[in-house]
């Protein structure tokens, strides 16, 4: 029987060539899988587009139901009569993808925009996400990014008209813009059962 000592420098050196290729070849295959599959999968990142091509995208949390929130959950109701010609901006203080329930209405056609800034970026990065004339709107919204998002309402008929808002979410605070100034509203959290 011949012992590690007596095998020839050859085969001792091919044995290590091999087992250094062997090493190469599982770390690329394992940066391979971890790029391909767990990334996507596991933690919602896709560098490769791979996640959403094989469907992995949805395994990152995307389809669990349970959403926590920073926030606690608030209720608001706020009405604003608006003279013929008069207009009010009201917006909600949310984090980044915190959910809001709304629905206003009012007793007149007025033209409203329901959109969004951005923390910290300005008038210049606001986003609009729907404009028109109507009498109310209902539906719920998850903010895009940290900011403020809301509504401007303008009353360009020629009667007076009352615009009501009934919302609830996860939001801190509220921002009325009116008649060339603006102030805070703070909403407290809903007290938890007794």
């Amino acid at each position: 029987m011949l012992s590690n000592d007596s095998l020839p420098d050859a085969v001792a050196s091919t044995s290590a060539r091999r087992l250094i290729l062997a090493t190469l070849g599982a770390a690329v295959a394992a940066l391979a899988v971890l790029f391909i599959a767990v990334l996507p999968a596991e933690f919602g990142k896709d560098p490769l587009g791979t996640g959403q091509l094989l469907g992995l995208n949805a395994l990152a949390n995307g389809d669990n139901p349970l959403e926590e929130q920073l926030e606690g959950f608030r209720q608001d109701r706020v009405e604003f009569i608006l003279e013929p010609f008069q207009s009010v901006e009201y917006k909600y203080h949310l984090d980044f993808d915190a959910p809001l329930v709304f629905d206003w209405h009012t007793d007149g056609v007025v033209y409203y925009d329901m959109h969004a800034e951005p923390a910290g970026l300005g008038e210049e990065a606001v986003q609009s996400f729907k404009q028109a004339n109507g009498e109310g709107q209902t539906g719920s919204f998850h903010a895009p990014f940290a900011g403020i998002h809301g509504w401007f309402w303008e009353n360009r008929g020629s009667d007076t008209v009352t615009v009501t808002l009934n919302a609830a979410g996860y939001f801190f605070a509220s921002t009325v813009f009116r008649d060339g100034g603006d102030y805070e509203r703070a909403i407290a959290p809903l007290s938890p059962p007794q």
